[in-house]
């Protein structure tokens, strides 16, 4: 099923959660809603569901409006995230639910019911715990009970609003690599919340970046990460190293050095903010002397892996602020960095924004 927003406009008393959105979700495709606390991604997906209604807006299904039809309508499957689950009821039964309440006409006979549970749940992973209670399941496994049960009444589109916000890291990392296998295997047109940028990464075929309840870029996770198009998309998603000054020429000054600019459309003299990720810094150990770069100190080495993470501190003579660079081990050994060293940064790419622009 193919989805479209639009002109989504929702307030809540003066607080504005929703501002103008329009936004297409093509049909079988995973994509992500991300952005900050507040942004307006977890509104937008309870009206999509029908668990909320739009001030103003459509929200078309198939081609056809959907804005008024109660959520029962829809043939959305909806995944919380804190699961949701019926603490007094079975594995079998929470999953069965769905099928248990439709009306009787629609509702398939118990045969059929026990068939496709069971079919859920060897898919989940999790066929051997059907005659257990929520409560005796970690919270990786009651998450994907929960996802068996949104499946049980065969969704046209499912929607997961921050699935493993509530598991720890590594039980994280492990769901979202069986999530988007499930996702390869079904093809339903799924969408999730998350403010996790790794997991965006990671599990998206498409991002949605929203801010202040209005979209701020749309794309793959490659061309968003490559090319974020405002300052908030560059600060948000990833490590980003910031530089702020103003135009001369092809350079960004920065009180008295200089880095040379790689990309942007920013007339010369105007006040910039620059970016540039910790993989697209270099260290240039010349005592904090010359033009070329910006002076920083070295404050701490982190050198574990195959990459290396070095922080520093803008020097004395330049804006307050802290910098960090990745580097091959390699590399690291190659400078014979220390801690407290006076050292000059420049960029392989920096890319840089008007002042005021939206952030």
């Amino acid at each position: 099923m193919s989805i479209a927003v639009r002109n989504i406009g929702k307030s809540f008393g003066s607080f504005v959660a929703l501002d103008n959105v329009s936004l297409e979700f093509p049909t079988g495709k995973l994509v992500a809603l991300l952005g900050p606390s507040g942004c307006g991604k977890t509104t937008l997906l309870r009206i999509i569901a029908g668990l909320e209604y739009a001030d103003r807006g459509e929200v078309i299904l198939d081609g056809e409006d959907a804005s008024d039809r109660h959520v029962r309508e829809r043939q959305v499957g909806f995944v919380f995230q804190h699961y949701a689950l019926f603490r007094h009821m079975s594995i079998f039964e929470n999953v069965a639910f769905g099928l248990r309440v439709k009306p009787r006409s629609q509702r398939p006979p118990e045969r059929e019911i026990r068939r496709r549970v069971m079919e859920l749940l060897e898919l989940v992973q999790l066929g051997w715990v059907a005659d257990r209670y929520p409560a005796q399941l970690s919270g990786g496994q009651r998450q994907r009970i929960a996802l068996a049960r949104a499946l049980a009444v065969g969704p046209r589109v499912l929607l997961l609003d921050e699935p493993f916000g509530a598991l720890d890291a590594k039980v994280r990392k492990e769901l979202r690599r069986w999530l988007r296998n499930l996702h390869d295997e079904l093809h339903i047109t799924s969408i999730f919340v998350t403010h996790d940028q790794d997991e965006a990464i990671e599990l998206a075929d498409r991002l949605v970046v929203m801010n202040k309840g209005k979209v701020e870029q749309t794309g793959t996770p490659r061309e968003v990460y490559a090319a974020p198009a405002t300052p908030f998309v560059y600060g948000f998603l990833g490590a980003v190293n910031e530089f702020r000054g103003s135009i001369d020429g092809d350079y960004l000054r920065v009180g008295a050095s200089a880095l040379p600019i790689v990309s942007g459309d920013v007339a010369r003299g105007q006040s910039a903010v620059a970016f540039a990720r910790p993989h697209e810094l270099e260290i240039i150990t010349d005592g904090g002397s010359g033009q070329a770069g910006i002076g920083a100190t070295i404050k701490r080495i982190v050198d574990i892996g195959s990459i290396a993470r070095v922080e520093l501190s803008g020097a004395a003579s330049e804006e307050p602020h802290l910098y960090e660079v990745e580097l091959p081990s390699q590399r690291l050994a190659e400078l014979n960095l220390a801690a407290g060293q006076p050292v000059r940064l420049v960029s392989s790419r920096l890319r840089a924004f008007a002042q005021g622009e939206r952030s």
